[in-house]
């Protein structure tokens, strides 16, 4: 029964362990041990261990003294997951990417239960975090947990709580986002609860880990629709001469029944771009077709090609080619102000401007050096910029606004400007063109 487990909790006498120390897993441990748990971390990633023992940050919206903090306070890193007995709670946060056929990728979770379950033991809580198709709790976790003889929600607690980060954005973090947790059993979610109510101010339960996965996939899917239509919206704005930016920002000013999503260069990050097609993935199991989601995921895949065909109409109009041209990209960072690379539509539009033969190279205060990726590979660092270099190129793109940028020196030394972010809404330049 949980109420051994939640006394713990309720004690501080309860060991967390976090498997995956990235843009999840790190947070959600620098918020577990200020409420005074301590917090075993778990990554295949040795570098990564080693990194976050010697109290140094591998994210840059994260201080080292945030690290050296959490150290202090009872966090430990290892790659050693055989150590997972000793965690009374197991959080996994390990990536959930697509395969080349753009179907879900559940080998991080696999390997990770592979790599765990001789480990687990009576009393211990075990959740998911992971973006996944509704059913992956039930059907890839409880067997590894009923195959170590424990029966969940009598000796063993089995929960789904999908993580909600937003990395760089000062409003929100660990501790405030609400949290939703849905249990296996009554008795895994009572556990679920106890545990994420001890460091989370708002916890919201739903019926069942089912449940809870379909929260995560709609939350994500809502973002996805919303910004295909708007991207869709901007195509035709831009054919009829009119600025899809001007046009969103007067229809926010209405109080009800509108939320404002901009247009840009495609769609980034961990969740929005690979989300969706979860459950698009899972419906066919059910004999669906989901429509609306495959369309929005098409016209958001297709907005690199049409940056790049809006700077090959303006190089054209300027006698240029883009094949021997050099194209500066301006942020490669997925999202302003942070580090995070993950699904980057500025690597898309970097990766097409190869294709067509341009010499490419970016600006990015954020990443110094394109990092090692598994499917996009650039032997560029960044480049620092100064009216001289800006001149150098034969067009400058806009593609992640950084606040770091001095917009007005770009603008007035680049020969060719383009702007997928609208941030010089308003402005008309004879170098400057909107894509």
């Amino acid at each position: 029964m949980p109420a051994d487990f939640v006394a713990r909790v309720t004690t501080k006498q309860a060991r967390v362990g976090i498997l995956g120390l990235g843009y999840v897993g790190i947070p959600l441990a620098l918020r577990i041990v200020e409420t005074g748990l301590p917090v075993l971390g778990f990554d295949i990633d040795a570098g990564r261990v080693e990194e976050l023992n010697a109290g140094r940050s591998p994210i840059k919206h994260i201080s080292n003294a945030s690290i050296a903090g959490m150290r202090a306070g009872g966090f430990e890193a290892t790659t050693d997951f055989s150590r997972a007995g000793e965690c009374d709670a197991l959080i996994i946060c390990v990536p959930t990417p697509l395969n080349k056929y753009r179907e879900p990728d559940l080998s991080f979770i696999v390997a990770t239960m592979d790599q765990i379950a001789p480990s687990l033991r009576a009393g211990q809580l075990l959740s998911l975090e992971s973006t996944t198709w509704p059913g992956t709790t039930d059907e890839v976790l409880a067997p590894y947990v009923e195959k170590a003889g424990l029966t969940p929600g009598q000796d063993f607690f089995l929960v789904y709580s999908p993580e909600r980060e937003d990395p760089g954005n000062p409003n929100f973090d660990t501790r405030t986002i609400p949290k939703v947790v849905g249990g296996m059993t009554p008795g895994c979610l009572t556990a679920g609860l106890a545990l994420y109510g001890h460091f989370i101010d708002k916890v919201v339960s739903v019926s069942s880990t089912r449940a809870a996965e379909m929260v995560k996939l709609l939350e994500n899917i809502h973002r996805a629709v919303n910004i295909g239509l708007v991207n869709e919206l901007k195509l035709v704005t831009d054919r009829m001469g009119m600025d899809i930016f001007e046009i969103v920002d007067a229809a926010a000013t209405k109080p009800f029944g509108f939320t404002a999503f901009y247009p840009g260069p495609g769609i980034g990050g961990h969740c929005i771009p690979i989300d969706p097609f979860y459950l698009t993935w899972k419906a066919r199991e059910y004999g669906l077709h989901t429509r609306f989601i495959e369309l929005a995921g098409e016209i958001n895949a297709g907005m690199p090609d049409y940056v790049v065909s809006r700077l090959v109409s303006a190089l054209n109009a300027r006698g240029k080619s883009l094949s021997g041209a050099r194209v500066l990209a301006l942020g490669i960072a997925y999202k302003r102000d942070v580090d995070d690379m993950r699904e980057s539509p500025s690597v898309f539009v970097m990766e097409r401007l190869r294709d067509w033969g341009a010499d490419v190279s970016y600006s990015d205060s954020n990443v110094p050096v394109f990092p090692k990726m598994r499917e996009h590979h650039f032997d560029l660092g960044s480049v620092d910029l100064t009216p001289e270099v800006v001149a150098g190129f034969d067009a400058v793109v806009l593609l992640t606004d950084h606040s770091d940028f001095d917009y007005d020196m770009i603008r007035d030394n680049a020969q060719l400007l383009i702007d997928t972010r609208g941030k010089f809404r308003g402005q008309s330049a004879e170098n400057l063109a909107r894509a």
